[in-house]
């Protein structure tokens, strides 16, 4: 039985370093948090889809090596694998896709393993694995009602993209599978968009009133506001010597899962996963920089 099992879209990551060279890596919002989560020590499972390439194959020693169970991940006869570029400047970090036709794209409803799902203590996915394509759509929609069904914890970050639907559609889709969810981990950014709403009270206040429990709403370097529904408390952010912010929000989501899966308590779990997320921006690559458990005591490789 898997503490947290997680659904969604794994990818190859090659990012641009500042040597001019592309360094390989790991990516795919969902498979962040698996190994975030794992790297705390508690026992993941991942479902999703990979292409018969080295690019899966590759994934799959990744998942290996970080203890993430991938029994529930297909390997796709003929199909590819998704990549994806990442690129720097002044304003941060910017995303080019090669995952249209992806295999894990492609995934139906029917290969959803609702045993594994109905026996977990969490289900996790995120709004990218709603946009990827009607498909993924549709299987993400029939796992959490497998979860919502079998009374497990459901946990879903919003992870808008725009790129991959218009925004109107976004907002329906995931404000509808949000009403099924217990913890909800939204970015300020994608959720002022999101409920055309400003202030991080009032977001907070819109997605406890569509059903969540707890919510943690990310404030990038300003750090996260936390509320269990009896008051909004917010962490600042913590000085790093940040050179790449990919995937610190997914680390944030796999610390903060774990954390609270262990004490049920989302305040410090708030704190650890803060923490974690600005360590995770000082290297790299959305995966080598995620810190492991015994990274996390308090003090170590922070200035406050």
């Amino acid at each position: 039985m898997a503490d947290l099992i997680c659904l969604g879209e794994p990818l190859f990551e090659l990012n641009a370093c500042q040597d001019g060279l592309f360094k390989g890596g790991f990516g795919g919002d969902v498979s962040n948090v698996a190994v975030a989560a794992a790297r705390q020590g508690i026992d993941v499972a991942l479902i999703a889809r990979v292409g018969d390439d080295q690019f899966g194959e590759k994934l799959r020693g990744l998942w290996s090596r970080e203890g993430v169970n991938h029994e529930h991940v297909l390997s796709a006869s003929g199909e590819d694998t998704g990549l994806y570029f990442v690129f720097h400047d002044g304003h941060g970090h910017h995303f080019v896709y090669r995952r249209k036709g992806s295999a894990a794209s492609r995934m139906l409803p029917e290969q959803i393993p609702g045993d594994a799902i109905s026996n977990a203590r969490m289900f996790y996915t995120s709004g990218i694995s709603l946009g990827v394509s009607p498909e993924l759509q549709s299987t993400t929609q029939e796992a959490i009602h497998t979860a919502r069904q079998f009374g497990v914890s459901i946990a879903f970050d919003p992870n808008l993209r725009t790129a991959l639907w218009p925004l109107d559609k976004a907002r329906q889709v995931t404000h509808d599978a949000m009403r099924r969810c217990n913890i909800v981990l939204p970015g300020l950014d994608d959720a002022r968009q999101l409920t055309s709403l400003h202030s991080p009270e009032d977001i907070i206040d819109f997605y406890h009133n569509l059903g969540a429990e707890v919510v943690a709403l990310s404030l990038g370097a300003d750090g996260v506001s936390i509320s269990d529904g009896q008051g909004i408390l917010t962490i600042p952010g913590v000085t790093v010597p940040a050179v790449d912010a990919t995937g610190a929000g997914d680390c944030f989501n796999g610390i903060f899962l774990s954390a609270y899966l262990k004490n049920k308590d989302a305040l410090k779990s708030a704190e650890l996963a803060n923490r974690g997320a600005a360590l995770s921006t000082t290297g790299f690559g959305a995966v080598g920089p995620i810190p492991y458990g015994k990274d996390l005591t308090e003090g170590n490789h922070f200035n406050d």
